[in-house]
């Protein structure tokens, strides 16, 4: 992702709808969103546009350093969702990261009642750790979230990308 492609972020950003019910509200500006992608890119950061084959940009995903692991995040639009999409691009996330990263595990968290994302997250080989009690605002109320994590043991193969010489 450029900076050029921030006016799609504000787009998705200010509807409601593309974060769903499971996330606070994100409404930004394209200077906010310039400056949180710097801070990104400083912290070791990296996002990815998601696209369909066709090139149309259906969703985003970012990995975020925190010491020697990766998070992850992602979101789609709302009407990319439940047609995989978001698995293939979680597998190829994962894939790429202990391929070409000296790290040992991935992480990511997600809404006690995302089951959609907790489905994508499964299918990629992702275990749950525990709860986050009330750890993110969303909606007027404190809701918890599940933490969830791959280690480089657990994924043992590519997926999808393929490691070149």
């Amino acid at each position: 992702m450029e900076k050029e492609d921030f006016l799609i972020l504000v787009e998705w950003f200010s509807k409601p709808e593309f974060w769903g019910e499971y996330k606070g509200l994100g409404q930004l500006s394209k200077g906010s969103i310039e400056k949180w992608y710097e801070k990104r890119l400083a912290e070791g950061g990296k996002w990815f546009f998601i696209e369909k084959k066709d090139g149309t940009k259906v969703g985003f995903i970012e990995h975020l350093l925190w010491g020697n692991m990766l998070e992850i995040g992602y979101v789609l639009i709302p009407t990319e969702r439940g047609k995989g999409y978001c698995t293939e691009a979680v597998q190829l996330m994962v894939d790429y990261l202990f391929l070409y990263k000296d790290i040992v595990r991935i992480q990511a968290v997600t809404h006690v009642e995302n089951f959609a994302s907790q489905k994508v997250l499964d299918k990629t080989g992702f275990k749950k750790e525990g709860i986050l009690r009330k750890s993110v605002f969303v909606m007027g109320v404190w809701a918890d979230f599940y933490i969830l994590s791959i280690l480089r043991e657990e994924w043992k193969e590519p997926k999808i990308l393929k490691e070149t010489a």
